[in-house]
């Protein structure tokens, strides 16, 4: 794929929702008490790389659906802060979706997903001028796992084609896609033509049902030919090949990982920022993984930008005036 022009948006497709992230301080025991860190805040995995791509200066809008609550109110308040375009459907049925998180002493986190209003979104209500004008369409497979909302998604992937977007994937689960089968999604998503994919590592092997990164990644391209493949390695990094790109490592950051919660989620949003930019991916994965470094170090999906983030991103050509929020 080519670089997209800046004056094209970004449009993720999917999930906003709030997080509820809980860090007991000690094991939990059925019937026991103890303490923690419990937060509120916002989050959605496709809403959480339309926040992170704007933040690094790239024009995003988001499309999803939230209850007619005075938590979806919230939620949408809190993207327009961003800079964020929402475009959103409201279902007076249904709740704006609820996440909890269970972080563990050293980082790593357990979701469980309600089923709330984002599940519900269907075809006729996507709003079909933003998809079809769009630069860059990005789905999460979260989008993918039911349907509804998967007609829904896939059609918003066939409207962005048609209007000539490129497209991207988040795999988003790999235990979702084990539970829904693996034929089952390579399925749903084969007639799809993504221009990118952000497994992590446990979703390529989900997908390949190969058993190391290195084979799985080969899997990838050899069943996309056309994709850049960006497989999200955590503490090692990422593997990054395409078709005019040679497989390469960029390694990781040195953080001590804090909350593991939407660091995938801030490093593509940060990669499609510049890669759609610049046409760059070396260069936007190692943007990418000192952006997910600084989130893995911090609590939640989404922290205030710093000064230390601000000095990462400065041999970037990012100043303050670029990060949105900064």
């Amino acid at each position: 794929m080519t670089a997209t022009s800046t004056s094209k948006a970004l449009v993720s497709v999917g999930d906003l929702a709030w997080d509820v992230l809980a860090k007991p301080d000690t094991l939990l025991l059925p019937g026991g008490d103890t303490t923690g860190r419990m937060e509120l805040s916002p989050g959605g995995s496709a809403a959480n790389l339309a926040v992170w791509a704007r933040r690094l200066g790239h024009p995003c809008a988001f499309v999803g659906k939230i209850g007619a609550d005075r938590f979806g109110d919230l939620a949408e308040g809190v993207l327009r802060g961003e800079g964020v375009t929402p475009h959103l459907i409201r279902n007076p049925a249904y709740p704006t979706g609820v996440i909890l998180a269970l972080i563990d002493q050293r980082g790593q986190r357990a979701m469980l997903t309600g089923q709330g209003a984002d599940w519900e979104l269907l075809p006729e209500e996507l709003p079909a001028g933003v998809l079809s004008s769009a630069g860059h369409v990005h789905l999460t497979a979260w989008s993918l796992f039911r349907d509804p909302p998967r007609a829904a998604a896939l059609a918003a992937a066939e409207l962005a084609r048609q209007g000539g977007a490129t497209l991207s994937l988040d795999p988003g689960s790999f235990q979702m896609i084990q539970q829904v089968g693996r034929q089952n999604f390579l399925s749903w998503i084969s007639a799809v033509p993504f221009d990118i994919f952000f497994p992590n590592a446990d979703e390529a092997r989900a997908m390949s049902g190969e058993v190391s990164s290195e084979a799985a990644l080969s899997w990838l391209r050899t069943h996309y030919p056309s994709a850049l493949v960006v497989l999200k390695m955590d503490e090692d990094g990422a593997l990054i090949e395409g078709p005019r790109l040679p497989r390469l490592h960029v390694p990781a950051t040195q953080d001590r990982l804090l909350d593991a919660t939407g660091a995938g989620d801030a490093f593509g949003g940060a990669f499609l920022a510049h890669y759609l930019r610049h046409g760059d991916a070396r260069r936007a994965a190692e943007l990418a993984v000192q952006v997910g470094g600084w989130v893995v170090s911090r609590f939640g999906a989404r922290p205030a930008v710093d000064d230390e983030l601000r000095e990462r991103l400065s041999p970037f050509g990012l100043s303050s005036p670029d990060l949105v929020g900064a």
